[in-house]
Formats: structure tokens, sequence, C-alpha cells
């Protein structure tokens, strides 16, 4: 499909010719061929122009000195540098970033086109509004007026929880912060973004088993792995700088690399073993890894035995897999699941990657988990070349979710528990009470009034269904009546058919982002649709995190072109019109009215997200890092030298306590070789000390240089009074325990204790703070590691070089989960009916306040009339929905037409030929229409469709209904219009990778 096209869409005459401004002299050969994006020179750089090009005189020169701006690529999770060349407040090249850790140089197609997304003419320029079925042009005054009026008015008679506020991996960690809190003072938890339906499932699974649910090492750690496994993964395409670092250990190491994945991708084209399976069998395909590892005994025994509780349990459901099972369920022969076996225990340690291949499931939480298990078992975890290694879709994903920009999370993952709520309560100096009263109270079983600020909200790959399901179903009061997609692109969820008829019974939709995006057009609305001009992250500035955990900061390469706004100044608007302004930034420095600092948002949340080490990263600490990139090892990402000696590259989380003290980040999650001041960690003792009898803590291991060898609980205030270290906390410290503790021991008109009134006197003896102990030993006991906004009881915990967390076994069984050991479940729309029987999936349940259907659907049987397994993936050319990078030329040149890859066995007997139209419909009745590639990437009986694209429906173009000139250049049908109903049993996670589909001749 990489062919190029002369006469396609990408170059239409609305694009301004880019050799029209050669004859302009005061643009140099340079600036002309970087702001054209042609990468050539001598020569074919003359050719290319047609021999106009004019050497810059002195004078121009002067008058257009470059200034050079760094920033971070806005595409996937990598973090790779990109340099902006600005001249006269305008960007008119880009280099890679040569000094970034994370890049080395390099960029890939999206990444080398970004100075487009940003200066792309394809952009809204202004705030619109649908009106009598035209898009008419606004003002923001007016634009936040009647919004703001709309969803007050929703709110009065429907309650807060009828407004959904759906937010973005695509905004900074400051922007995201922001957003959450902004829905916290709305009332809500009905807030989500992009990781709901990319990595939630990675994040429950891998949280469950060793305490935090974030990739383990980094891209560069790769360099000292000794094999690679990919599942459900193609960073060739989804993350090309990635592969860098996979193909370094395979050519330094000899690392053999083994991809297991359905389809023939990219990246298996350089592997050493590549495993063909049935789309939705992960778990099976690893049991059968297992099932050989454990018959000939290779396992890491003690790792087992000191570091990891069930593994027993796992062997008695990996027993029953053995090799002829395996291949009835997974169709691999047990042959090469041996020989993949044995490569990976001779060849240790190695790293396990996987991506969204794995987690779109309705038991992706398993198949995360099994991943997990397989790393515990090889022994593989907590140590260089090892790990699981989980590669992020966005540029901030993992920011983002991060900071709780979820429907069953605050900030730093704490939860929405009474307790969560009063700690960020006390990080934002807020009325608790106030707080509380911004949500709706509803009736549980038993007749009692029941808040929602602590049950978890509608996850947005559910948000339809709190449009269209029935009120006396689901646990929401209302039915959603408002939707804010806030830098999100439908195209990206499954069921469009649905979401159409969704879209069109809301009040009012609300569309805020750079590009109008399919939101603006699925539907066939004539009135009551918002579309608001956001800023691209490079019209601003502030703090993303990349894949590994690593802080990196982004400058402003521009200011705000046409009319757009940056998305903070947006919220801050909207928190004007709703009259909680003052509330909201109360902490938060103010450059105007309406323009928060962004440094100061960043202080605000390292003061409360201490469970995951968010409090170390000081903006001055991340941009010391940003300005001295050359200074990191491109493998350890260790500092050698220069102002940040000795911190690992962004300050990957958790980079403990205050910045003051100066935690180097955690490069390997739970690598014990290392003291814990200076990056090294156990595994987080979160699930008590005990199960059925047996210890949950680590057995007779501890991190480097413990003061305690051996397994210890989390820290809390009762702990260290134990052992004797409450007395190494300072005055300030004990004041700030005691005002926290205050707050709940106390009656409730009592003030919380004043700082300078609870410091201990000067000369204080043990026997001032046996006092107290005895006075309120109670409440200040309970405080711990997470709830301590002094960070005193982490710095006492590292000085001991003790994790603040504890020290634990992973939990190889995770008993709160409806599988608490992973096992296989066959897809809801499957075509081996001769399965189901012996691996069905769940019954009908409710939760995330809905019904989700799973038995009721697979127990019928699809499969005569839909024969086909559907799944879907990217591209190299595009990113997410492909708003953005279809609307970039150099991008859309790349690839203009929507496709789906059918094996030539299917073809031949399907009678269709290569490039021509074919319908795809689903089982649910809906169809596209799209181009044939006829190919044997994928299997027999297997199809395949790239999720970028939008701006077709069901064999409609649907281009006339964009606002002039902002419709992407290339449009195409969304695979998700033909993708089916199917969620995870923990997260919500939608499934797109083992669905069915019927093909047929256009």
């Amino acid at each position: 499909m990489l062919r190029k096209k002369t006469n396609g869409v990408a170059r239409r005459s609305q694009r301004t010719g880019i050799l029209s401004d050669v004859a302009e002299k005061s643009v140099d050969r340079r600036a002309f061929l970087r702001g054209s994006g042609l990468a050539i020179g001598g020569l074919a750089a003359i050719s290319a122009t047609g021999g106009f090009v004019t050497q810059a005189s002195a004078q121009s020169a002067a008058n257009n000195a470059v200034e050079t701006v760094k920033s971070v690529c806005t595409h996937c999770s990598v973090g790779c540098t990109v340099v902006a060349e600005v001249t006269n407040g305008v960007w008119t090249g880009q280099e890679p970033g040569w000094d970034s850790p994370f890049n080395l140089g390099a960029h890939c197609a999206k990444g080398a086109a970004v100075r487009e997304h940003a200066h792309g003419e394809r952009r809204l320029k202004y705030p619109m509004k649908k009106e009598g079925g035209e898009w008419k042009r606004i003002s923001w005054e007016q634009a936040i007026d009647e919004i703001g009026d709309g969803m007050m008015n929703i709110r009065e008679e429907s309650g807060p929880d009828s407004v959904y506020w759906l937010g973005s991996a695509k905004h900074n960690n400051e922007q995201a912060y922001l957003f959450r809190k902004f829905a916290a003072y709305w009332g809500t938890n009905n807030v989500d973004h992009q990781a709901r339906i990319c990595h939630s499932t990675t994040v429950a699974g891998v949280a469950n088993t060793w305490g935090y649910g974030a990739m383990t090492n980094s891209y560069n750690d790769i360099h000292n792995s000794r094999a690679i496994f990919i599942i459900g993964g193609n960073p060739a395409e989804a993350h090309p700088v990635s592969l860098l670092h996979v193909l370094r250990a395979k050519e330094q190491n000899n690392a053999p690399l083994i991809v297991c994945d359905p389809r023939f991708t990219r990246t298996a084209a350089h592997a050493d073993e590549y495993v063909r399976f049935r789309p939705g069998t992960d778990v099976a395909l690893i049991w059968g890894i297992l099932w050989h590892i454990f018959d000939n005994d290779w396992e890491d025994k003690e790792f087992i035995r000191t570091r990891v509780w069930g593994m027993d349990q796992i062997k008695e459901e990996v027993a029953k897999w053995n090799p002829e099972e395996v291949e009835r369920v997974t169709g691999t022969p047990g042959s090469q699941l041996r020989r993949v076996a044995r490569t990976m225990v001779n060849n240790r340690p190695g790293t396990v990657i996987w991506c969204m291949g794995g987690t779109q499931h309705t038991n992706g939480n398993n198949n995360t988990r099994a991943y997990c298990i397989l790393q515990l078992a090889l022994g593989n975890m907590g140590t260089s070349g090892g790990g699981t290694n989980i590669f992020r879709g966005h540029d901030n994903v993992q920011g983002a979710t991060d900071l709780g920009v979820l429907s069953h999370t605050l900030p730093g993952y704490y939860g929405l528990s009474a307790g969560a709520w009063a700690h960020w309560a006390r990080v934002w100096e807020e009325d608790a009470d106030w707080l509380k009263g911004q949500f709706a109270v509803v009736k549980d079983a038993d007749g009692k009034d029941k808040s929602l600020q602590n049950l978890t909200g509608i996850p947005v790959s559910r948000w339809i269904d709190g449009v269209l399901e029935d009120p006396e179903n689901m646990d929401n009061p209302n039915k959603v009546r408002a939707m804010v997609l806030w830098g999100h692109a439908p195209n990206s969820q499954t069921r469009m058919k649905e979401m159409k008829t969704a879209m069109e019974q809301l009040d009012m939709l609300v569309v805020v982002d750079p590009y109008p995006t399919v939101s603006a057009v699925l539907h066939d609305r004539t009135d009551g649709v918002y579309l608001l001009p956001a800023c691209t992250q490079f019209e601003t500035r502030g703090s993303v995190t990349a894949s590994n955990r690593s802080f990196q900061w982004r400058d402003k390469v521009v200011d705000p072109l046409f009319e757009s706004l940056p998305d903070e100044v947006i919220m801050a608007k909207f928190a004007n019109k709703f009259g909680w302004a003052d509330r909201l930034f109360r902490n938060i420095e103010m450059e105007d009215e309406e323009t928060p600092n962004v440094e100061s948002i960043t202080h605000e949340f390292n003061r409360g997200m201490w469970t995951i080490g968010y409090t170390g990263q000081s903006p001055d600490r991340i941009k010391k890092h940003m300005a001295n990139q050359h200074t990191f090892d491109r493998t350890t990402l260790r500092a050698n030298g220069g102002p940040a000696d000795g911190d690992y590259y962004g300050l990957p989380w958790p980079s403990w306590g205050t910045a003051e003290m100066n935690h180097p980040g955690t490069p390997n999650l739970y690598d014990m070789s290392k003291r814990v001041s200076e990056g090294g960690l156990t595994f987080r003792a979160r699930f008590g000390v005990e199960r059925d009898g047996e210890n949950l803590l680590a057995e007779g291991v501890a991190s480097l240089d413990s003061d305690i060898q051996d397994g210890y609980p989390e820290f809390t205030m009762a702990m260290l009074h134990d052992l004797g270290w409450d007395k190494e906390l300072t005055k300030a410290e004990w004041a700030a325990i005691q005002a926290i503790a205050a707050g709940e021991y106390v009656a409730e008109d009592h003030p919380l204790i004043d700082i300078a009134n609870a410091n201990l006197e000067d000369g204080e003896t043990p026997d001032a703070i046996e006092a107290i102990w005895s006075s309120s030993g109670e409440a200040i006991g309970k405080i711990n590691w997470k709830t301590d906004l002094s960070g005193g009881i982490q710095r006492v915990a590292i000085a001991h070089e003790m994790a603040p967390f504890g020290n634990a076994k992973a939990r190889a069984v995770v008993w709160t989960f409806p599988d608490p050991i992973p096992v296989h479940r066959e897809p809801l729309y499957t075509n081996r009916r001769d399965l189901v029987a012996d691996y069905p999936t769940y019954e009908d349940r409710k939760f995330y306040r809905l019904p989700t259907m799973y038995a009721s659907i697979q127990k019928q049987d699809f499969s005569k009339e839909y024969p086909m397994i559907l799944t879907s993936g990217r591209l190299v050319e595009y990113e997410g929905g492909g708003d953005e990078s279809r609307s970039n030329p150099w991008l859309a040149e790349l690839q203009q037409d929507m496709f789906v890859e059918i094996n030539t066995r299917d073809a031949n007997n399907l009678g269709i030929r290569d490039g021509t139209q074919v319908w795809v419909e689903g089982p649910e009745g809906a169809k596209v229409k799209v181009m044939a590639m006829v190919t044997e990437r994928v299997g027999e009986g297997v199809a395949f469709m790239p999720f970028h694209f939008g701006g077709h429906f069901e064999g409609a173009d649907l281009r006339d209904k964009y606002p002039d000139g902002a419709d992407p250049y290339v449009l195409g049908e969304s695979t998700n219009t033909a993708q089916t109903y199917g969620y995870d049993s923990v997260t919500q996670m939608q499934e797109t990778k083992a669905t069915l589909c019927k093909i047929w001749t256009a």
C-alpha cells in the first residue's frame, strides 16, 4: 500500500504551494527545504525546486536569525526530542534531537512531519457552532457563554453526571491534572481518556501483580536484553524509533527476537522466530510456553520462592495446557512453543513487550497477567535487560493516566474512597464538604443516601450506553445529555453506528481539538454542536511522561495560531463561567485572569502524588535534564557528570520525596541490586501481609543495604514509631503530620493545628515526641507514606534504604479479579463454536454503572454468516484516529486508501482481487466499504484493518459535512464502524482484536 500518487487528494489546490514561497528572497535554501519537508540536498535539491533556490544574503540572514526550541514529538510514547527552528515567530524547520537518549537523532515519518501539525492549514481556526445545519463562526465569549449556560441547565435538571468530560492523552501533564481536578469541581467521575481503550487492562493486570501498572524498564534498557519476546505489538510501525533499541540488542547481544502475532507485521520481518496464533488466545499461548518450562524444571525456583506468591496455583492451571490442547486452541504447534521456551530459558535476562494486540480483549486483564507470570517464572523481573515493557500509544497517555484522567481514580491512582478524596482536598486546601456537595446523591439498595463521589464513573468505552441505556438499568441518575470530547478521536472506539445515534440524541456535543475530528461529521445533527480550537502542544509548554516513566519538558515553539487557545486557558474560561475558578486555582499562580502558570500546576501535583513518586520532578529539575541531554548515558540513562550528575534521564517515577531530596529517579522498577536512594526497589506490599495463612512479604531478600533484610509492610507512622525512627522526622515534618491527623481525630468544628503551634520547641526530647503519641497516637499512626504531605515518612524510609511501599512478593494469583488465575475464554464473537463449552465467557454483569453483556452474546452463533476473524492495528504513517496525521500533506501522500488485508486463499474463494472495493460487515450489521489488499500477512480466516481512518460512513463520503477548509486530506471508513460489542471484565477495555466479519465485493 506504500505507493506514491501524484494526483491524490494530498495535492489539492487548497494547499498553499510550497514552490511559490521560493521566489521570496528572504527564504534561504535551508529554511525552504526544512519548511517543505524535503530531506534532500545538492543537485537533487535544485532539481526538486526547479532551480530557483537563491543564496541568502548577509542582510536576510541577519534579519532572520534562527532560534532553536527543544520540544517533544506529539505522537507515540517513545518521547523523541524535536528541535524546532523558529524565525520571526514562524516555525521554519526542524531537526531530530541528536542528544536525546531516546531517539539519538532519529525520527519516524510522523515525527519528521510534526511541524505541519502546528502550521497545518486544515486546523480549526476559530470557534464554530452548527446552526440550522450550517457551520457558523462565533467568538470565544459566545461559545463559553452558550456552552456554559447549556451545561448548567443540564446540571440543574439532571445532575452533574449528565455531562461527560472526556479528556485526552494529548494533554501535557499539567493540563491532564487540571482536567481531572476540573471534573472533580464540576462534581462528576464521568471523566476518562484514551488509556481506557488502549492499556487499561495493562495497568490493572500489571499493578495487581507487583504494585505499579507501568512499563518496568525502558527502551534503552532493552540494549541489555539477551532475548526479546514481543506479543500483540508492532513497534516497527507503531513506535518506529523504539525498534532501534530492540535491534541494538539483537545485533550487539545476538539476542533472539521472538514475535507472536496473528499477522506477519513489519516487526515480525525482523524476527528470529515468528509465532502465528489465532486472535484472542494469548493466555493459551503463554500457558503453552510455560508448560514446557515447568515440565522441564526450567523455572527460576529461588526467585519464585523468595519473591512470588501463588505460582503453585499457576502450575496447576498450566498443567492442563499440554501441546495438543494448545495447538487445538491457538493453532500454534507445540514443537514451536518448546523451541520458544528453550530460547527464553537459555537467553536470560529476556524482556517481554506488548501493546494493544494483547490488551483489547474481553479477558485482556488475563492476557497482561499471563505475560507477567511468564517473566516471574523465568526470574526476569527487577533486572536490567528483563522486565515487562509496555509500549504506550500516545505521547502522554502514560502521564494522563498517572494524573488520574480516569473514571475510577484520582491523580496518582488514589482511587475514589473517602480517604483518597480527603487527601486531595488537603492538597487543594479545599473544604471537603463543599467538594462532596458538588456530587449527586442517590439511594442505594437499602434506601440509604450514597454519594456518587465514591462511585466509579462511566468509562469512555461505554459513553454511548450512558446516552442510550434506560436509566433504570444504570447507576447513573440520568442519561448523559452533553458530551465534551476534549482531544479525543471518536473513530478510535467501537460500535460507531450506535455512536452516531448517541451523538444525535445528545442535547449538546462539544469538541475541543486542534482539528475537527470525526465528531464533527459522524452524526446528522443540525444544531447543538460546538467546535473549539485548542492549540497543539507546540503552542504551550509543560511536562510529558514517556512510556518508560521519564519526564520531559516541552518549551513553547510558537505563539497560538489563528484563534486557538491552550487547553489550560480554555479550562480557566469554563471555570470562570461556572463560578469556582477562585477555588480551582486557589494555589495555582495565574499569569492573568484566564492563564494559569504551567509550572505552578506542576508544583501542585508534586505536592500530592506521593503514591507513584511524582513529587521529585520539579520543573527546574526536568528543564535541567532537557538542557543537558548530552550528559546522559545512552543505555543506563544516568548522567555522567554535568549539572544533573547521578540522575536518571527524565527522573523516571518514582522520584521519591521532595525535589530537595534529589532522588535520581527509578530506571528499572523492582531492581533490588541498587539502593533505594539510587533508584532500586522491591515489589510493592499493597495486598496485605498474609493470605490464607501464607506470607505475602518477601522471604529473606531486600534491596541493597536495606536496614531490614527481609520482607516488610508499607511504611506508616505507627511503623516508624515501632522502629524508633519517628525521632528522625524534622520539626516541620512532625507539624505537617500532626495537622493531617488533627483533621481526622478532632471535632468537626476544630480547626487544623497551626503548623507554627504544632512545631516542637527547640531542644525537643524523646519525651516530647512520646507526649504527642500519647495524646493523638491513634490518628498519627494511620498517616502513611501516601498521605504524608511533608514527605517525611518517605525521607526516613529511604535514609534506611527501604522502599516506602514495603517489600513483598509479586502475586501470580489476583483473588480480587473475576479470574484470580488467568484463564483462556473464547471471544464473545467466536467462530470456534467447538471451544465455547470448554472455555466460555463470563456471565452478564453490571459494573462501571452499566449492565455489560457477555454470555448473552456468546451463546448466539454468528459464525456461519460471519466466518472470518476481524482484527485491527496501526500503520507507520498515521496515528490514533488519524485526524492530525491525515491532515498532514507529507503523511497523507504516503497512504491514501483505507483497506482490509485478506489472505490469498480467502480472496480467491470469495472472488476478490487485489485493489478492488469490498464490503466488510460485522455481526451487529454495520459495514464499511474499503479497498482489498490480498496478502499472506494475515493467515487464512483472518482479516485486518488499520484504525486511523474516518470521514466515510457505510459507503458514504462525509467530506461535505466538515467546516470549510478543515477536512483532512485523506478520508476513509473506520474499522470501528464494523467492530462489535465486547468489554474487559475488569476495566471495560473494548475488544477490537477478535471479532467476526464477512467480506464480499462491492
